[in-house]
């Protein structure tokens, strides 16, 4: 599992790594029951306090995305598809969201958007 934290990220610390764990789970990337690092293992390995690794743990369990046994460590999950499903349609609003405020602030219409959409829908299509 490879993550890469960024200190000049609008995005706190824990928000990325975490971000990106739930994206290797979600893409498959990691699998059902595989051991996650260890808190403190990721803590040194990605150079951030213990505390944080602990926070994004807390979270991902919190969510249903990992396990964690005591004195065996934190697993991905098992598969929970609304779950997975859900967290996917998530993602994909935040993003198309992030798209219509940026489209907004350069003075880009719905219409002209939706156009742009259905282009790159095209594109894929002849793909």
């Amino acid at each position: 599992m490879k993550i890469i934290v960024s200190n000049v990220s609008e995005q706190p610390l824990y928000q990325q790594i975490k971000d990106q764990i739930k994206s290797a789970i979600l893409q498959g990337e990691l699998k059902e029951g595989e051991l996650l690092p260890s808190i403190r293992g990721l803590a040194n390995d990605l150079h951030v306090s213990v505390l944080t690794t602990r926070r994004v743990y807390d979270e991902l369990e919190t969510e249903g995305f990992i396990t964690t046994k005591v004195g065996k460590g934190s697993f991905v999950a098992s598969e929970n598809l609304e779950l997975l499903q859900e967290s996917k349609r998530r993602m994909v609003e935040v993003q198309l969201t992030e798209a219509w405020k940026t489209a907004q602030s350069l003075g880009i219409s719905k219409n002209e958007l939706y156009s742009m959409m259905d282009l790159l829908f095209v594109e894929e299509d002849t793909k």
